[in-house]
């Protein structure tokens, strides 16, 4: 029987040790590829006890001044219970371009924070980000903790203060686990040099989680992403965003107001009767006039409802402010279309979530932004907490992704 997968982004300070933290996971389960394991220890000498983490750490940081993207799907790690893929947010200005982008599918976030430093600016806006994505559960790790001595009232201290902060987000934790991640300590073994602390490892605490049900009652979104035309079969492909879809349903297309029925649904070939919320999947349908790339397919019973106005809170990427007025490219799951910023209602820091200025006539650079939207045509979006996937978006303009955000 085939495990769960269940997609998890590491946030945090630059300098806090997520990569490293990356490095003892893939090590601690034996999910590093032979060849370079091999390199790995060689770089570490004869006789020794640890990997030379610091050595793996460098061949992802390599990568990243190389301009390369490390391919999340090859981020791959399994416990007994489930596989797990890992998204990492490689420092400050990819981090926030790939949380709002990239990483929206991430199930799950692990924010680290340094037991030398405590949750600093950039530890407190990235758990905004990962908020604004909808995620409403935390993994705290208190990293570093062989530099803290150890210290279960410096460990507590961390925790206290990034717990307040969460709070005021809105955001619980899951756990908050004392770790050192060169050291191993608490990753896939309980230490031994933290008796005091009687809770779960970083990978139990990982299969602890359990992803709620979020297709029980909830209608069918299905964005078509992609048209393939196989031996003169279409097949419609994207991902089911909410509810389930059977063989034989009935749904209605939006924009062209057409009703069909789903006649087959593969994977990699393969049929099968019916698809939940999250599958990539693709489909045959008994009339296939009006679906395009960009259609949106939903459920007879509670049918997806079209709005070309709409309030968003926005987290801002570019260097360049967004203006009270300025018009974007507006993409939310496989929809595209132009939008104007009609206005801005308020100005928020993200690291202390202070209002700055209300109304607004602008928004900076990693501010965050409410706003109204005024799409050119309508589309097909819904409250983030309903339904996640219609319910983020970026703007885009010549210049690419300029901020993100999601549909309160």
């Amino acid at each position: 029987m085939d495990k769960d997968i269940l997609s998890v982004v590491i946030a945090g300070h630059v300098d806090h040790g997520k990569s490293t933290l990356i490095g003892r996971i893939l090590f601690d389960t034996g999910s590093i590829p032979a060849d370079k394991l091999a390199v790995i220890k060689a770089a570490s000498g004869a006789g020794a006890k640890d990997p030379d983490l610091a050595f793996l750490t460098d061949q992802f940081q390599e990568e990243r001044e190389k301009l390369m993207t490390i391919d999340t799907s090859q981020i791959r790690f399994s416990t007994s219970l489930r596989d797990y893929v890992i998204i990492d947010s490689p420092g400050h200005a990819e981090f926030t371009r790939n949380m709002m982008t990239g990483a929206t599918r991430a199930d799950f976030g692990i924010l680290v924070v340094s037991a030398a430093d405590g949750p600093e600016e950039q530890t407190k806006r990235h758990a905004s980000i990962l908020n604004m994505l909808g995620m409403k559960t935390l993994a705290v790790l208190v990293n570093k903790m062989d530099l803290a001595a150890y210290s279960e009232e410096r460990f507590n201290a961390v925790v206290g203060e990034t717990e307040d902060f969460l709070r005021r987000l809105g955001t619980k934790m899951l756990c908050a686990i004392p770790v050192s991640a060169m050291k191993g300590d608490n990753i896939a073994k309980r230490s031994k040099n933290m008796k005091w602390y009687k809770g779960p490892t970083v990978l139990s605490c990982l299969d602890k989680f359990k992803e709620e049900d979020l297709s029980a009652g909830k209608p069918l979104r299905f964005p078509v992403q992609d048209v393939y035309d196989i031996d003169g079969e279409k097949i419609f492909v994207g991902r089911v965003e909410s509810g389930v879809i059977r063989k034989g349903d009935s749904v209605l297309v939006w924009p062209a107001g057409e009703r069909t029925a789903v006649k087959e649904i593969k994977v990699f070939g393969a049929s099968k009767v019916s698809a939940n919320e999250g599958e990539n999947i693709g489909m045959t349908l008994t009339e296939e006039r009006g679906v395009i790339a960009g259609s949106v397919l939903s459920a007879l019973v509670c049918p997806a409802v079209p709005r070309a106005s709409f309030s968003a809170d926005i987290f801002w990427l570019a260097e360049s402010p967004m203006r009270s007025g300025e018009g974007f490219t507006f993409r939310c799951a496989s929809q595209e279309v132009e939008c104007v910023i009609e206005k801005i209602e308020k100005r928020i820091d993200s690291s202390t979530l202070e209002t700055l200025e209300e109304p607004a006539g602008s928004v900076g650079p990693n501010e965050i932004g409410k706003v109204r939207i005024v799409c050119s045509k309508p589309v097909i979006v819904e409250d983030l907490a309903f339904i996640p996937g219609l319910g983020r978006f970026v703007l885009e303009n010549d210049a690419g992704v300029q901020g993100a955000g999601i549909i309160r």
